[in-house]
């Protein structure tokens, strides 16, 4: 047997793994239940070596399972089959064909295979073609474990199973083009080479890594030899979409430059070194890693230099739509810094020129932010400033301040008192102590006090009917406790010549998509003729206290209150008062004569007016001032012609009577239901 013949049928088993030396003579058949070799298995092979008629063999070698752990290669069917020939040059060339079945992502299932073994050359050369899809692949004949690879159109799905070794990630979509160099070892693999992306699509079980669409080329690096895979990454991307744990990441058609070092071992996976750069929105470097179950252990932003709207549009929108602030409206520039590990978050700073950022909601809008704060968990940070042109919380708009803080063992003050001018009036913000690591328990504590806040301006922020007055009073402690805000103390309104005092006030997430207000509300002495003069409801006179207890806000909208409304004191009523009472109680004037006389008459004389409304998600149990079998008197009469108006609905749809409320301060008369 010549050693040329030897080294050819050598280098075609070692392309499936197979590194026995055969025999090359005509009509031969040979079988092995195992092959092994260092990083190869094969089992339950076949070769037949047979006369071509044309000088040449024709070989056909099967195996029923085979294994390259390395590259992430199990149980594999091979099918080979092609014709041997020597060339004048004394090169072996080999010409057939490749069936692989159960090779990750299908991988050349019916491949066109050709072969060059020079033994002047040293090399072996080995060319497959399935449809658009090229590999080539030239080893040393003295050296089979190393290889220089050349792709070009190869479905990234088809690299499945060395992706597999490095990381429990899937390729989903795209191709790739490589000039690589590999080495292959007992215990693992070392890659190194150029590549480029075409469409490429990726996931991972848990979610936090993911890719879409995504081009570009770069320079990769691979080490799976010395215990976790080790991978070097730099790459100029362009188009599609990433998501690396919280940074989700929209790229533009022009390239942006990524650079990691990250190592994968068990599921984990760590970026040693991550880098984005992004000339016209983002740079940043730092560094972040992912438990085996996907969970975030670290995200560490040592530089975060960012331009808006750029940034937001393409980095930014996903994140703080997790936040509850949708479709914001950003302009300026923000610079960061952050260390956030799986036990909480250590530190943070950022510092703007000038930034603007609105929410479309309404809820959140701040303008001419500038300036900024040093957080960090342990020791004291240098004093920081930060001021604003203008903030706007749920429609309040507050006007510039003057802040500054100081960052002392983990808790982040207000350094002196500050007063923020709000609807002509003032906010005045006293201590302020806020924890920012804290996730349960106490987080914020602060004192607040209002004082001249202008009714009329606040009605129209709120889209209220607008009334005079002023609204004033102080909070002793304002507590951030777990995802709700606790208000000590009260507001007090002065409005309609009376007070509604407002206590036991709480907000849960604020900020959320469904915040959640409760607290309970005392009505002393209020004008009604001046509330009815404003809500258009006709006219009453006299004097009402009433309270809502228990009250329950979810999203804005009511879902639970206890309210008493009562006139006791007497006065008159208008015949349009009296019908906006009885379309909102569902009720009725007496029968009789009496309803006949009381249309000869404007106004009349009332000695009580009572209403109460107890709300349970949406139904309204209604009661008054006295209650019978036939139902509930709402107004009681004084003098002549004696007026009664009672209510017969003791349960109404909450809805409905917010239409029926409606409709009478709009004047459109009774709701017939």
């Amino acid at each position: 047997m010549r050693p040329t013949s030897s080294h050819l049928l050598l280098y075609l088993c070692v392309l499936f793994g197979f590194v026995p030396a055969l025999p090359a003579r005509a009509d031969i058949v040979l079988g092995a239940k195992l092959v092994s070799a260092p990083g190869v298995k094969l089992q339950d092979l076949q070769l037949r070596i047979g006369e071509d008629g044309q000088g040449g063999l024709r070989l056909d070698l099967q195996a029923a399972k085979a294994e390259v752990p390395a590259l992430g290669w199990r149980r594999i069917g091979v099918n080979l089959q092609g014709t041997l020939q020597r060339d004048p040059h004394l090169r072996w060339l080999f010409d057939g064909g490749v069936q692989l079945a159960g090779a990750p992502g299908s991988a050349f299932t019916d491949a066109k295979l050709a072969m060059v073994l020079d033994d002047a050359a040293n090399t072996l050369q080995i060319d497959l073609n399935q449809g658009k899809a090229q590999a080539s692949t030239a080893l040393p004949l003295d050296q089979p474990s190393h290889a220089q690879i050349s792709l070009k159109g190869l479905p990234v799905g088809w690299l499945q199973g060395l992706l597999g070794t490095m990381w429990s990630g899937r390729a989903t979509a795209g191709r790739v083009d490589a000039d690589l160099a590999l080495d292959v070892q007992k215990n693992g693999i070392q890659t190194s080479g150029q590549f480029g992306l075409s469409d490429v699509g990726f996931d991972t079980p848990s979610g936090t890594l993911a890719g879409q669409r995504v081009n570009g080329t770069g320079r990769l690096n691979v080490d799976t030899t010395t215990g976790p895979a080790r991978i070097g990454l730099d790459a100029s991307l362009r188009g599609g979409e990433l998501l690396l744990g919280p940074i989700y990441a929209k790229l533009p058609d022009h390239s942006v430059q990524l650079g990691l070092d990250a190592s994968a071992h068990n599921g984990a996976l760590e970026f040693g070194r991550l880098r984005v750069g992004d000339a016209d929105a983002m740079q940043l470097e730092g560094s972040l890693a992912f438990d085996a179950k996907g969970e975030l252990q670290k995200l560490k932003l040592d530089k975060f230099q960012a331009s808006f709207p750029a940034a937001y549009q393409r980095y930014g929108q996903s994140w703080l739509a997790t936040l509850g602030m949708r479709n914001m409206r950003m302009s300026g520039q923000l610079g960061a810094t952050l260390d956030l590990g799986s036990d909480g978050l250590h530190s943070f700073s950022f510092d703007t020129d000038g930034l603007d950022f609105a929410d479309a909601d309404g809820r959140l809008a701040v303008s001419g932010l500038r300036g900024g704060m040093d957080w960090a968990l342990r020791g004291t940070r240098p004093a920081t400033s930060l001021s604003w042109r203008g903030v706007q919380i749920y429609r309040l708009a507050n006007g510039a301040a003057q802040t500054s803080w100081q960052s002392r063992d983990g808790s982040l003050g207000l350094q002196k008192p500050v007063d923020v001018p709000l609807l002509n009036g003032r906010l005045h913000i006293g201590d302020l102590d806020w924890k920012p690591a804290a996730a349960k328990g106490r987080r914020l504590t602060t004192s607040l006090a209002l004082t001249g806040v202008d009714m009329a301006a606040f009605s129209r922020a709120m889209g209220w009917p607008e009334f005079p007055g002023t609204l004033g009073g102080a909070i002793p402690a304002l507590r951030w406790v777990d995802d709700r805000f606790e208000l000590e103390g009260g507001l007090s309104v002065n409005v309609f010549d009376g007070f509604v005092d407002v206590t036991r006030l709480s907000v849960q997430e604020p900020f959320g998509t469904s915040p959640v207000l409760a607290g309970d509300i005392t009505l002393r002495q209020l004008d009604l003729g001046a509330m009815t003069s404003v809500f258009d409801i006709g006219s009453i006179t006299g004097r009402m206290d009433g309270s809502v207890e228990n009250l329950r806000l979810v999203n804005w909208s009511p879902v639970a209150f206890k309210a008493q409304l009562l006139a006791g004191s007497g006065g008159r009523i208008s015949q349009r008062a009296v019908n906006s009472i009885v379309s909102v109680g569902g009720g009725g004037i007496a029968a009789g004569l009496q309803g006949a006389v009381l249309r000869l008459f404007k106004t009349f004389g009332y000695k009580r007016i009572g209403l109460n409304c107890s709300l349970q998600g949406t139904v309204c149990r209604m009661s008054g001032l006295d209650s019978d079998a036939d139902g509930y008197t709402i107004v009681e009469g004084s003098g002549l012609p004696r007026l009664q108006v009672v209510g017969h609905q003791t349960q109404v749809d909450w809805p409905t009577l917010v239409r029926r409320l409606k409709a009478a301060s709009e004047g459109g008369g009774p709701e017939v239901h």
